[in-house]
């Protein structure tokens, strides 16, 4: 059986997260880096929140409201919701074992968390439609690529400016990348005659409770922070049009 052109579909797309966390390399000015990090973060915001009402929430409800549509709102409602106690839990870790983390680290920890947790079911869903249809896996993969990138900026610039350390940063977007070729191999050894649609489908929902919390009750309170309102805008603007291209082109 040919996995290697799959797994390799897969491991690209993923890692690409470590593409978007080279943005670090940039010399920015000193006096222009709350504008850059404003930038960067309501970017963050845009493809996590545009991700989850555009793609995770809906190709979720489809599936789950197909068959039973009482049991499939419950469903639905019950997984966004552990999605959200999920990050809430993950926040109070956070803060415990790290009593004197920034709020920048705190918010590039827990992006890191919600897109591992992304990456997993997009590296399943990755290998198995390349598995199957190797044309198809392409298209797929060159779209998870294209927002992989932003979101592995996402996770490398608040930790790289809350801790100062590049090689931090370059790795925790390439641990959170690395969740996606993981994902495959599992689809592969354990799961590849077992998961299903309405399974992808919860995981998916949970995953965006996580990014639409994170979004809202951690990344724009510190974006406000900055005051930097011109910038909000255009990186919300930014991560809208990429989301578009990448929706519309693949």
């Amino acid at each position: 059986m040919e996995i290697i052109g799959p797994l390799l579909i897969s491991t690209i797309a993923g890692l690409s997260t470590t593409i978007g966390s080279l943005v670090i390399f940039l010399k920015i000015k000193k006096k222009n880096i709350t504008k850059f990090i404003s930038f960067c973060l309501s970017l963050s915001i845009a493809i996590m929140i545009g991700i989850s009402i555009s793609e995770l929430i809906p190709e979720s409800l489809f599936q789950l409201l197909n068959k039973n549509i009482g049991k499939g709102v419950i469903i639905s409602i019950a997984s966004f919701i552990i999605g959200v106690i999920l990050i809430k839990i993950f926040t109070i870790l956070i803060e415990k074992q790290k009593k004197n983390a920034t709020n920048l680290y705190k918010l590039g920890i827990l992006s890191m968390l919600a897109l591992m947790f992304h990456n997993f079911p997009e590296g399943i869903a990755t290998f198995l439609s390349a598995y199957q249809d190797m044309d198809l896996g392409i298209k797929l993969g060159i779209a998870i690529m294209l927002h992989n990138i932003p979101e592995g900026i996402s996770i490398a610039v608040p930790i790289y400016y809350a801790t100062g350390s590049k090689k931090e940063a370059i790795k925790k977007a390439f641990i959170s990348g690395l969740a996606e070729p993981i994902g495959a191999i599992l689809a592969f050894l354990l799961f590849k005659n077992f998961i299903t649609n309405t399974f992808i489908s919860i995981i998916l929902l949970l995953v965006a409770g996580i990014m639409i919390t994170i979004s809202i009750e951690e990344i724009y309170p510190e974006i406000r922070k900055y005051k930097e309102n011109k910038l909000f805008y255009f990186g919300i603007i930014t991560g809208i049009v990429l989301l578009i291209i990448n929706h519309f082109c693949f």
